[in-house]
C-alpha cells in the first residue's frame, strides 16, 4: 500500500476526528428573568390559582394546567418540549441535580447580560444605567474577525441593549427599546413595522413589546442574513415585574412560538438550513417565594438559578439532561464562538466552552 493510499485510508476511518464544524451560523435568543420553574415544570398552581397575580383564574387554570410537570411545560412552551427536546439539549432541572447558574454577584439584567455576552462577571456592571460597556462582547470581538465583519447584529426590546453590546463602538448594529429599521431596502414589512410601532403603546416606558422585536429580527435576517443574530426578548421579565402571572405565563407562550417562527424559517432559507445553531437562555432567575417570584437580585434567593438550551446540527440530540453537574451563565460566549470555530478569548479569563 502507498504512503498517501494509507493516508487516505487513515483519513476516512478516522472520520469524526477530523471533520470540521457544521455550523456556520448562530441565533443567540434570551427571555428576559424566564424561571426555570415554568420551564421545566410548566405553570405553578399556587400562582395560577392567586387573584392577586391573575385576573381569571379559572380560565388560566383551563389554558395551563395538566396531571403531571411534563404535560404542563409541553402547554406551555411546546416548540421547547417537542422540537427542541427531541433534537436538542435543554440544561438546568435543577429537580434532577442539573444546575446552571449566574457567576456574578447581582442577580439582575444589565450584569447578566454582559456575563453571557463576555463570558466573565464584571463587578463594575452593577447598575441597569444605560452606560456603554467597557468590556468587548463575543459579538464585537466576532465582528473584528473577517469572515464576520458585518455580518453580526442584535435585536432587542428593551432600550439598554445599544449600551451594553456598544454599538458605538464595537460596529454591531442593535435595534432596541423604540427604534425603528433603517437604511436602503427596507421590506414592505420592515415599513409597516416602523409605522405602526409609534401606534401601539407599550406598557413600559423602556420596553417594548416582543412582536416588534420578533419581527424586525426575523425581516432583518431574510433582507441581510446576518452570521450571527442577537434577538433578546424582553416581556416576560417586565409582566412578572407587575405581578401578571397569567400575563408572564402567556408570554413565555407567545416567545415559544416566535422562537418556533424562526426555527421553521431558518430550516427553508439556503443561506441557514442545515448549519444554523440557536442557544437560548435567560439573564437571571426569579425568586422561589410566594411573592419572590415578581422579583430578582440578591434579596431573592434562587434569582442566580438559570436555564440554557441549544439545538443545531453540532448538538447531540439529547433533549432534557438528567445528569447531575454543575453549568455557568460565563459558559455562553464562549460556546458561541466555539461553534463557529472559533477560539474566544477575552481581556479577563472566560468561562469554557460547553462540550
Amino acid at each position: 500500500m502507498t504512503r498517501s493510499l494509507a493516508l487516505l485510508l487513515l483519513l476516512f476511518l478516522s472520520g469524526p476526528l477530523f471533520s470540521q464544524h457544521k455550523t456556520q451560523n448562530v441565533v443567540l435568543i434570551t427571555l428576559d428573568g424566564m424561571r426555570w420553574q415554568e420551564v421545566f415544570g410548566g405553570a405553578v398552581d399556587s400562582l395560577m390559582l392567586n387573584r392577586e397575580f391573575v385576573e381569571d383564574t379559572a380560565g388560566l387554570y383551563a389554558q395551563f394546567s395538566a396531571a403531571t410537570p411534563a404535560q404542563r411545560r409541553e402547554k406551555l412552551m411546546p416548540w421547547f418540549w417537542s422540537t427542541l427536546q427531541q433534537k436538542g439539549q435543554l440544561y438546568g432541572n435543577r429537580w434532577l441535580g442539573n444546575q446552571v447558574n449566574v457567576s456574578n454577584k447581582h442577580w439582575f439584567s444589565y450584569p447578566g447580560y454582559n456575563e453571557i455576552l463576555t463570558g466573565f462577571a464584571d463587578p463594575r456592571i452593577h447598575s441597569n444605567d444605560k452606560v456603554e460597556n467597557p468590556n468587548v462582547t463575543v459579538l464585537e470581538w466576532l465582528n473584528q474577525q473577517p469572515d464576520f465583519r458585518g455580518k453580526v447584529a442584535a435585536f432587542g426590546s428593551w432600550d439598554v441593549f445599544p449600551y451594553i453590546v456598544n454599538e458605538k463602538r464595537s460596529g454591531v448594529p442593535v435595534n432596541a427599546g423604540f427604534e425603528t429599521a433603517t437604511g436602503s431596502g427596507l421590506s414592505d414589512k420592515e415599513r409597516f413595522l416602523n409605522e405602526l410601532q409609534p401606534e401601539i403603546p407599550s406598557p413600559w416606558g423602556s420596553v417594548r413589546l416582543d412582536a416588534f422585536t420578533h419581527h424586525y429580527a426575523l425581516e432583518y435576517m431574510k433582507r441581510q442574513h446576518p452570521r450571527v443574530v442577537y434577538i433578546a426578548y424582553g416581556e416576560t421579565d417586565d409582566f412578572a415585574h407587575g405581578g401578571h402571572y397569567d400575563q408572564y405565563l402567556r408570554s413565555a407562550q407567545r416567545t415559544d412560538a416566535f422562537i418556533k417562527a424562526l426555527w421553521d424559517y431558518v430550516q427553508s432559507d439556503p443561506f441557514y438550513a442545515g448549519n444554523t445553531t440557536f442557544l437560548i437562555t435567560t439573564d437571571h432567575g426569579r425568586g422561589s417565594t410566594r411573592d419572590g417570584w415578581k422579583h430578582h437580585g440578591t434579596d431573592h434567593p434562587g434569582a442566580d438559578a438559570i436555564w440554557f438550551a441549544m439545538i443545531g446540527p453540532d448538538t447531540p440530540a439529547k433533549g432534557e439532561m438528567k445528569t447531575q453537574g454543575q453549568w455557568w451563565q460565563n459558559q455562553f460566549a464562549s460556546t458561541l464562538a466555539s461553534l463557529l470555530g472559533k477560539q474566544y478569548s477575552n481581556k479577563q479569563a472566560v468561562g469554557k466552552p460547553i462540550p
